[in-house]
């Protein structure tokens, strides 16, 4: 079979993975500053937005990156993993079975994060709902390092740089498997969207209620869960 290099990630695909991976990053850092306290609310809105967007193309974008395309069961994750271990790797166009299960689980605790974080943001909890936030952060993040960790491994046996591959969206396969275009229309439309609640097109951090009492009483929280600690 002859391989050759062909298009496999869209460029929506690729806006969502890079601009989710700086938005959560950028969101975890700035989590503790009452300083950039708006600047972590809008970025929550970030990845919220971003995974609603993926979730959609989940089902109508092009081939690999509908859940179609990875929907993976136990047996072919273990399978795959097995592969890994005798150093000769399964090879997929898209994502692979383990990958796939730490999409899977960023796009889940992605949500549970954004959909706690308003929650506390506009006061609908204690400091449980804050304490439960903290935590699945604090898992997305453990999850991240997994998925980059599995990145690394997988590259170095496939011998296929797959980061560079999420950039440029173009693997070596079948040139049957390739998508047919890479959507740049869409693209644009997701970064749009993101500089709309950036620009204050999209208001986010003032209109809340209750966020100004959130932020006043947010350092005695802290104060309080530190004595505990």
């Amino acid at each position: 079979m002859t391989k050759s290099r062909i298009l496999v990630w869209d460029a929506p695909t690729r806006v969502f993975h890079w601009a989710l991976a700086l938005s959560f990053v950028g969101a975890f850092v700035t989590a503790d500053s009452e300083r950039l306290r708006d600047v972590h609310v809008v970025l929550g809105y970030t990845v919220f937005g971003l995974i609603a967007f993926r979730l959609i193309w989940g089902v109508v974008g092009t081939r690999y990156a509908r859940f179609g395309s990875f929907a993976f069961g136990p047996t072919a994750v273990a399978d795959y993993l097995r592969s890994l271990l005798a150093l000769r790797p399964q090879h997929f166009l898209g994502h692979n079975p383990a990958g796939s299960v730490a999409i899977y689980a960023l796009l889940a605790l992605g949500l549970l994060v954004a959909l706690t974080g308003y929650a506390h943001y506009n006061e609908l909890g204690g400091g449980w709902l804050e304490d439960l936030h903290e935590g699945l952060a604090n898992a997305m993040l453990a999850v991240v390092f997994v998925h980059v960790a599995g990145v690394v491994v997988s590259s170095l046996l496939h011998r296929e740089n797959f980061a560079r591959a999420m950039v440029t969206g173009y693997k070596t396969g079948d040139p049957a498997g390739a998508i047919r275009g890479a959507r740049w229309l869409v693209a644009a439309l997701v970064i749009a969207g993101v500089a709309a609640l950036w620009t204050g097109v999209v208001p986010v951090t003032d209109t809340a209620p209750g966020a100004s009492a959130v932020a006043a009483a947010r350092p005695a929280r802290h104060a309080e869960r530190d004595r505990r600690r």
